[in-house]
């Protein structure tokens, strides 16, 4: 048999070994392992003649065989809730990259906002190898945490911070956010509110950011009554058709606050649409600060979400427990209240004879 095709036969077998690799670097097998496994730790040159190398002579790890070696999979999971809005992109792309450099694989799945089906992916994650799983919000189904319990699991909630829980977290406080929005409405002078909201059931995150504007207007007196909460679909659509809804409201509210940034951009549209001038005729802010807010119109009013942050300090809480590090259990992450052109003070109501009432009207 010729030379070549034995060489394609032991390339193609994965016969090619750790040390072949380190050889023709000219490095031992350790450093080639830990460029394989943990880039950050070698230099950005070696890394490159390695990866060359492997390139070259076609080498492939037997992580299945590490594993059974090891009892190690070094592979975490993620299930959030839907691929489809960027802030959750930004959350998977940074536990990626936090989990690549450290040597662990990523697995990711979707939920819908779905308690049972979390759950369902949950166990699924574990079946295929997953050491560790970040989660998004407090609220699960009894029959995961059983799961996690009996299996130790450990596990992170993301996008929620409660320190006084036995479940880790990593996150910010949705009420505080949220009161940071309404707060800056009533200091503009609105006193008429609408809401637009993901759907409230077993969500945690939805309920706490209604709940931290009620109570931020309920102290200065001011009652938001259950129709002027609207629940809707996380989408555009979502977002027109619960401005339809508050606009059939008396009074109108003249301030709408969304509970995402897709929300408050439906909304936006559909006052495009009625010829309703936003922030003159109606107030519009958003949460999440994806990148599109400050290319809506004039820039959207929105709270920034460390999105980012969130998905490094989850992965590495998870590597930390699975490596036996010491670790927090609890990471507090500050919102910031972005202040764009989506929201001024509301427009002084007009009386029957054509004048306007209001402060502005009693002093002239």
């Amino acid at each position: 048999m010729p030379k070549a095709r034995k060489r394609s036969q032991k390339r193609g077998s994965g016969a090619i070994r750790l040390s072949d690799v380190a050889r023709r670097v000219g490095c031992s097998a350790s450093t080639v392992s830990r460029a394989l496994t943990m880039p950050a730790m070698i230099s950005e040159e070696m890394r490159a003649r390695i990866h060359a190398a492997v390139a070259e002579l076609g080498y492939l790890r037997n992580n299945a065989a590490g594993a059974l070696r090891s009892r190690r999979t070094r592979t975490i999971g993620a299930v959030i809730p839907t691929l489809d809005h960027a802030i959750y992109a930004r959350l998977v792309e940074a536990l990626q990259n936090a989990a690549g450099e450290n040597g662990y694989s990523l697995l990711v799945t979707t939920s819908n906002f779905d308690m049972e089906r979390e759950w369902r992916q949950s166990r699924l994650l574990v079946e295929r190898g997953a050491e560790g799983l970040v989660l998004v919000g407090h609220t699960h189904a009894p029959e995961l945490m059983a799961l996690l319990a009996a299996k130790s699991i450990p596990f992170i909630n993301t996008y929620t911070y409660r320190p006084k829980s036995a479940q880790p977290s990593v996150g910010f406080d949705n009420r505080a956010a949220s009161a940071q929005i309404a707060r800056y409405l009533l200091e503009l002078g609105h006193r008429h509110f609408g809401l637009i909201v993901g759907f409230r059931r077993n969500n945690d995150r939805v309920k706490d950011r209604i709940e931290g504007v009620i109570q931020t207007l309920a102290a200065r007196r001011i009652e938001v009554p259950d129709a002027a909460i609207v629940e809707e679909p996380y989408n555009i659509e979502g977002g027109r058709g619960g401005l339809r809804r508050l606009l059939g409201l008396r009074p109108k509210p003249t301030a709408v606050i969304c509970g995402s940034d897709v929300l408050a951009f439906g909304a936006v549209i559909e006052c495009e649409e009625r010829g309703i001038a936003v922030p003159r005729q109606l107030s519009i802010a958003g949460f999440d600060d994806l990148d599109f807010a400050s290319h809506l119109g004039r820039g959207l009013t929105t709270v920034r979400v460390p999105a980012a942050e969130m998905g490094r300090r989850a992965a590495e809480h998870l590597m930390a427990c699975l490596d036996g590090k010491p670790h927090a259990t609890h990471y507090p992450l500050d919102t910031s209240l972005i202040l764009r052109n989506s929201t001024s003070p509301p427009r002084p109501a007009r009386t029957s004879d054509g004048g306007a009432t209001g402060r502005k009207a009693r002093s002239r």
